[in-house]
């Protein structure tokens, strides 16, 4: 028997396909966004604490109240912002459910949706199964500029939403002022909505500031901001997020977010509402972040890999033009198989599969691990 597929173009992801050719063969894997090293042994006694005191049957489908008050709270003193916990913030099982549930409750057949390249992999399917179109625009390569007059020109009577990541995955680039000044004058003349992709929100360097939508009342009023505890926290295999918009677009965002998952970890939640009481511990994640980064760069700095600037994220662009002429998923692919190091190739969040010669390497790993992998890249 076979079914039409609604995603005929669509196959595994190629985080999937990297990290397993990267355990195959044995290689480190700076290619899948994960950390390599422990979670906070207090963060995992919480879940454990609440877990033994019978705290595992369902939560509430809009998140346990503790967890979206203390997020609100957060949002309070990071960002200036009051958020309503009951209408406006809810948790989700990861970043992803909530971005598929925030462009499946706002597009519909007909609407364009401007997606900026190079683009996670997530979002143009999601637009797709909705029966959205998305509409292409390029970061500009190599500082991956955005150029706002083209993004204005892009809007017509059909478009709907605008996705954005800021900071960037895979490029780290993160917005400025005059970004979200630029934005706010396009979405206002346009009435449109937005899905602000924030899961990278305090990974952030050389002492700039997130430019989170939730800063300025008029785009918070527009915007779906969806976050991740386990960018935060080390705990991406806990998957779980959350989405902050105003009442009017939680209302239809919980409508779908009920049939997806409907609750999410209750036991996790009550550890992560505990443990964001622990302000130090993403006030300092900037830090701890940028002290990676600039290890690695200073470990590849006698290799051939030409870095690109990085601003926020844990991911390092490096250009590879001056050792091959390979396509992107060939060197990659190479890399892997070959000398022992795993990344992954842009030109896979680009619909046209554009290739600047560039890789992206996660550098969320321990720093032998760093350090054993630039080792390699120094030798090529």
């Amino acid at each position: 028997m076979k079914i039409r597929s609604k995603l005929p173009d669509v196959g595994v992801t190629i985080f999937t396909v990297m990290s397993k050719l990267a355990a195959d063969h044995g290689a480190h894997n700076l290619s899948q966004g994960f950390p390599d090293f422990d979670v906070s042994p207090d963060l995992i006694s919480l879940v454990e604490h609440y877990m033994r005191s019978g705290h595992n049957q369902y939560a509430p489908m809009q998140g346990i109240p503790v967890l979206r008050e203390r997020i609100a709270e957060k949002i309070r003193d990071l960002y200036g912002a009051d958020v309503d916990p009951e209408s406006q913030v809810t948790v989700t099982s990861g970043a992803t459910e909530a971005l598929f549930a925030a462009i499946s409750a706002t597009v519909r057949p007909g609407d364009e949706v401007i997606v900026l390249e190079p683009a996670y992999d997530s979002y143009v399917p999601v637009v797709t199964l909705n029966g959205g179109t998305p509409v292409y625009r390029q970061m500009k390569y190599p500082d991956y500029r955005i150029d706002w007059d083209e993004i204005g020109d892009s809007v017509t009577e059909k478009t709907k939403l605008i996705i954005l990541n800021s900071p960037h995955n895979p490029t780290g680039k993160v917005f400025s002022t005059d970004d979200v000044a630029a934005l706010k004058e396009i979405v206002q003349r346009n009435g449109l909505l937005i899905i602000s992709d924030e899961v990278y929100e305090h990974i952030i360097f050389d002492g700039a500031g997130h430019e989170s939508m939730l800063r300025d009342p008029e785009l918070a009023d527009r915007s779906f901001v969806v976050s991740s505890f386990g960018k935060t926290y080390h705990t991406t295999g806990w998957k779980i997020g959350y989405c902050v918009a105003p009442p009017a677009l939680t209302d239809e965002f919980r409508k779908i977010h009920q049939f997806l998952t409907f609750a999410t970890s209750t036991p996790t939640q009550l550890a992560y509402a505990e443990f964001l009481q622990k302000r130090n511990v993403y006030l300092e994640l900037p830090a701890f972040y940028q002290q990676k980064r600039d290890l690695f760069l200073d470990l590849i700095r006698e290799s051939r890999f030409k870095p690109l600037a990085c601003q926020g994220t844990y991911f390092q662009m490096l250009d590879y033009s001056e050792i091959s002429d390979k396509a992107d998923a060939v060197f990659a692919e190479w890399l892997t198989v070959e000398k022992g190091v795993a990344a992954i190739p842009p030109s896979v969040f680009y619909h046209r599969q554009d290739d600047h010669s560039v890789l992206r390497f996660c550098f969320a790993k321990k720093d032998d691990t760093l350090k054993k992998a630039a080792e390699i890249l120094c030798k090529i």
